[in-house]
């Protein structure tokens, strides 16, 4: 049976030095904040727990001190694998310092290796993250010398003549993890959550490698006082329960409670505001329109996230929007809520969602483009010394039917003005995006080529196609001078044969009347 203690007491229980520790979470919708917490605060008053290794798949943070970044002291982490980087700083910085081994999977891989852990199987295969910086004939997903000295967890083998990477299972020692309510048997409900995440799935990894499991509760209730139809963590596979101080249990980092990000009431869309007519709405505008009536659609954090505002804006209707977090349906939230979503539909585990769209089952992507080159590949995990990581962004692109990366031409200073069916600049960007090579293969425009994948580059300015020749240019904004707006601005020459004018509803303020 099942204990209720103090997230110290767990700490000090379960947690040994040199333990392999599977955290939960997604952003900050699941994260089990106060056991975080407490395993740095015994860190530094006792120095131990100490040289573990962190496994998640999501990026478990707000950029700054919560969620995994508690785990950010030299000494206490040996070896990080890990899905996403780009908010928890913390870790970044004892990557960047060789302070302990750094490695970066795809999220989706590492969801559904929890679920080959518990099974017993020597790792999971697929095709996702060949001719990407995670293949080992890249880089094998290794971002220091700590890792490079230790070697991949990834090699690529031969199955029925097809190249495929086995991503290799390791025994899981404690599983934190979080639910809503407890029973006193450790029957877990997930009701008041947001996400559901990965957390059965390490569960299960856990207990079937010997290993311990805690969970970090709202409250615990009597047995037998919880609905069966709610229970999604059954109690035996728990071993301590940690009852969490209202503050380190919220919903999101953004949010404590919003009973429309768990389905308890749905929220008229048309109180959502609509973005300011800017950089980022002028790109989701022009993205919105590769909107398909009923098609499945992903929206990545950051930039992409304006689709969703667009579509509301709009009143779009027919298609279903989901996040790799195993939402379907609903309009995503962002920010520090990125993960969870208004109204959902339904909430599933994360890797049965990338099962979902590693098969294929994703219509269309919208994704963040950060570098882009003569190639097509994008990076979106690393730039110069700054760990970012793939997160899903390598399931998702790699398997899509259609993706459309959205993102301004420039970064650093850019500065624009929207008006009367025209853009202008203000000012440029310091930074260019389009490189005659990108510093890390997130995407491999090799890939899709060879699989005939439709691809977009949408920017303020621009508009680009990948075809088999190379990257083309299709579409420039009305206002925009091609050469020294487009051209002069790029470290390669895109295919230019046949320029349209972007549509100049999307550079006026009102509606666009995309419903219609």
């Amino acid at each position: 049976m099942p204990k209720v203690m103090s997230a110290e007491e767990a700490v000090r229980t379960y947690i040994h030095d040199g333990a392999t520790v599977a955290f939960g979470g997604f952003v900050g919708a699941m994260v089990p904040e106060e056991v975080n917490k407490t395993i740095q605060e015994l860190y530094l008053s006792s120095c131990s727990p100490k040289g573990l290794t962190a496994i998640y798949a999501a990026g478990q943070g707000d950029s700054g001190e919560r969620g995994l970044n508690h785990l950010g002291e030299e000494g206490l982490l040996s070896r990080i694998i890990g899905g996403h980087w780009g908010l928890v700083p913390r870790l970044q910085k004892l990557a960047m310092e060789n302070k302990a081994a750094a490695y970066n999977y795809p999220q989706g891989v590492l969801s559904q290796l929890f679920r080959d852990i518990a099974a017993g199987k020597p790792g999971l295969i697929t095709h996702v993250g060949l001719k990407t910086f995670v293949d080992p004939a890249l880089e094998g997903g290794m971002l220091n010398d700590k890792a490079r000295e230790a070697g991949p967890l990834v090699e690529r083998i031969e199955i029925g003549g097809e190249t495929r990477l086995l991503y290799k299972a390791l025994p899981i020692d404690v599983a934190v993890i979080r639910a809503t309510y407890a029973d006193t048997q450790g029957n877990c409900t997930f009701q008041r959550e947001g996400v559901s995440a990965e957390t059965l799935a390490i569960a299960q990894a856990a207990k079937n490698s010997g290993g311990r499991v805690i969970v970090q509760v709202e409250d615990v209730v009597e047995y037998g006082a919880l609905d069966t139809r709610l229970v999604r963590l059954p109690g035996i596979y728990v071993d301590a329960i940690v009852a969490a101080a209202p503050e380190n249990h919220m919903q999101t980092f953004g949010t404590g409670y919003n009973p429309a990000y768990c389905g308890e009431v749905r929220v008229p869309v048309s109180s959502l505001k609509p973005l300011a007519l800017d950089q980022r709405k002028v790109v989701a505008r022009r993205a919105a329109m590769e909107l398909l009536p009923n098609a499945i659609t992903n929206l990545g954090i950051g930039m992409p996230e304006g689709v969703a505002a667009v579509a509301a804006e709009e009143g779009l209707q027919g298609m279903v929007l989901t996040t790799e977090a195993g939402t379907i349906g609903g309009i995503p939230a962002g920010g520090k809520d990125f993960g969870v979503t208004i109204n959902p539909d339904c909430i599933l585990d994360q890797p049965y969602q990338f099962d979902f769209y590693d098969g294929g089952g994703l219509d269309v992507a919208f994704l963040g483009l950060a570098q882009a080159d003569e190639k097509g590949n994008i990076n979106v995990s690393k730039f110069g010394p700054k760990i970012a990581g793939c997160g899903g962004f390598i399931n998702i692109t790699q398997n899509a039917k259609k993706v459309v990366y959205c993102g301004t031409f420039t970064a650093g200073g850019l500065k624009i003005d929207v008006a009367d069916g025209e853009l202008k600049l203000l000012q440029e960007g310091r930074d260019k995006k389009f490189l005659k090579d990108v510093e890390q293969v997130t995407f491999s425009g090799e890939y899709a080529v060879e699989k005939g994948q439709p691809v977009l580059y949408i920017t303020e300015r621009a508009v680009f196609e990948l075809t088999p020749e190379g990257v083309e240019l299709k579409e420039i904004a009305p206002g925009i001078d091609l050469q020294k707006d487009v051209l002069d601005q790029m470290d390669f020459a895109p295919i230019v044969r046949d320029v349209k004018p972007m549509d100049s509803r999307i550079f006026q303020a009102g509606p666009m009347g995309l419903a219609q």
